[in-house]
């Protein structure tokens, strides 16, 4: 996640033994210390994180969700912690309720499109990922859902999408290919013979 996704995602003077409550509406999150630094990690190199560590971030935001409900960037941030962790079930349920949560939220809209763009349902990821773009604040935000779009778009070129080609007789098509070793294979045995 970029650094300007996220400074007011995490508020820096937040305790560390318990969470401060705070409006839905504000603009920081409370959130443990100790969850702020994997979350870091997490933000920096996804792959650095151990899975016991992956397992705490998840437990420590779903004690966040459990005190504050309503709070969209807290499932956001669940929602990429689980994708870490390879839950990608759980991962689209919290992202879609930060979704149905705040609308209008650029960050949920992205992640929510590319998870979906990740797990190659194209058309749902195209969805989120225009509201993203429509969403958009700044240059930055614009050049993250620009860029997320033009992947969407050369993943539909090149037939990426779950299913498969949705080309008209590609199903024949991919039938001769898994053919054509059994017609080799065929005529080799007819030149033994011969």
């Amino acid at each position: 996640m970029d650094p300007i996704l996220t400074t007011n995602l995490i508020s820096p003077d937040a305790p560390s033994a318990e969470l401060v409550r705070s409006t839905p509406e504000s603009s920081a999150l409370a959130i443990p210390s100790r969850a702020q630094g994997l979350l870091a990690q997490m933000f920096a190199d996804p792959y650095v994180l151990q899975k016991e560590e992956c397992i705490s971030l998840v437990r420590q935001l779903r004690d966040c969700i459990k005190h504050q409900p309503d709070v969209a960037d807290y499932r956001v941030l669940l929602g990429m912690a689980l994708c870490v962790n390879l839950e990608p079930q759980a991962a689209i349920a919290e992202l879609e309720k930060a979704v149905e949560l705040a609308p209008k939220s650029f960050i949920a809209q992205l992640k929510l499109g590319e998870l979906w763009l990740r797990l190659r349902a194209c058309e749902k990821a195209e969805r989120h990922t225009q509201a993203a773009a429509r969403l958009a604040c700044n240059f930055a935000q614009a050049e993250l859902a620009r860029r997320q779009a033009a992947t969407l778009r050369t993943m539909k070129r090149e037939g990426v999408e779950r299913g498969g080609l949705k080309i008209p007789g590609a199903s024949l098509l991919a039938f001769v290919r898994r053919l054509r070793p059994f017609a080799r294979q065929e005529r080799s045995m007819a030149l033994d013979i011969s």
